[in-house]
């Protein structure tokens, strides 16, 4: 994916087929996967700030930066200059997430949401400040996710005789496969900010025990969320639900290690490849934990 010196006219096709197609079939799976089981509505907007602990808002942030950084590269390898590789990966970043946001607004589940669309510029507007200030991205967004252990003891619910349970509720809420957990697994999924100390040196004053590939990363995570404001859902008609005092929803801040996989020098274009590629996943580390309750927790390996 080394870049072209000049535009390439036969990359920049290829490059504007391919998304176009991934773009197309991208939006007919969403609507196939998540819409298609929902009464479509007119268009309307809805206010979600208080949902789920902001894990949603931190999940715009992360998959707008990411969209627009790896567009930002596909661009870049088909020659164009860095400026307008830049507008071309916040533009497209921008415009995968509206397409979900105006998919939103047209469902009767869900809504367009203002704030939604406010991360999502969010994230955009950080891949390109940095481009400006610095012609690199210092601070990347990553991703983590770690399966939670769901209680099975019984819920009764308002009829007094059905019963259900959390791993039961978490199934039919999240979904069963890894793809579904990670997408809307919110209890499980932690959105990190990893920033790369070592390129906030010029090369000649970088202390020499600071490798060039170790990140510094900030995360945010929740718990105990079965609901979008509070854990009371329904199923088949009947209310079931949990008190704050039996399950209290928390968040969860995280300080830990990691690794910018673009700055491991190799000489093979497929590592590169591949390390530019998977530079969104958060590599396993230790980390300390402190929780909206309170708590402080050190993890020796947290995944």
């Amino acid at each position: 994916m080394e870049p072209a010196d000049t535009l390439d006219k036969t990359r920049f096709w290829i490059s504007v087929s391919g998304g176009t197609a991934l773009y197309g079939g991208v939006s007919i799976g969403l609507f196939e996967t998540w819409y298609k089981g929902f009464e479509l509505t007119s268009f309307h907007s809805f206010d979600d700030w208080n949902e789920w602990r902001k894990m949603d808002k931190a999940g715009h942030l992360f998959t707008t930066n990411i969209e627009s950084r790896l567009i930002f590269q596909g661009a870049r390898w088909t020659g164009m200059n860095r400026r307008s590789a830049m507008w071309t990966g916040a533009g497209a970043g921008m415009l995968l997430q509206t397409t979900i946001e105006v998919m939103d607004g047209f469902s009767s589940e869900w809504g367009f949401s203002w704030s939604d669309m406010g991360f999502n510029v969010l994230g955009a507007g950080m891949f390109v400040a940095q481009e400006m200030a610095w012609q690199d991205q210092r601070i990347i967004m990553k991703a983590s996710y770690t399966e939670p252990q769901y209680a099975d003891f019984p819920i009764l619910g308002s009829d007094g005789i059905s019963e259900t349970n959390l791993r039961q509720r978490a199934n039919s809420l999240y979904g069963i496969s890894f793809a579904e957990r990670f997408l809307k697994g919110y209890n499980g999924l932690t959105v990190w900010a990893s920033a790369n100390p070592a390129s906030f040196f010029a090369q000649e004053k970088r202390p020499h025990w600071l490798p060039s590939w170790l990140n510094v990363a900030v995360g945010y995570g929740a718990e105990n969320m079965f609901g979008g404001r509070e854990n009371r859902w329904e199923e088949n008609g009947v209310e079931f639900g949990l008190d704050d005092s039996v399950l209290p929803r928390y968040s969860q801040y995280y300080l830990s290690l990691d690794v910018d996989f673009t700055r491991i020098k190799t000489q093979s274009r497929l590592l590169k490849t591949l390390f530019h590629t998977i530079n969104w996943i958060k590599v396993p580390a230790p980390a300390v934990e402190l929780t909206s309750r309170g708590r402080v927790k050190f993890h020796p390996f947290l995944w």
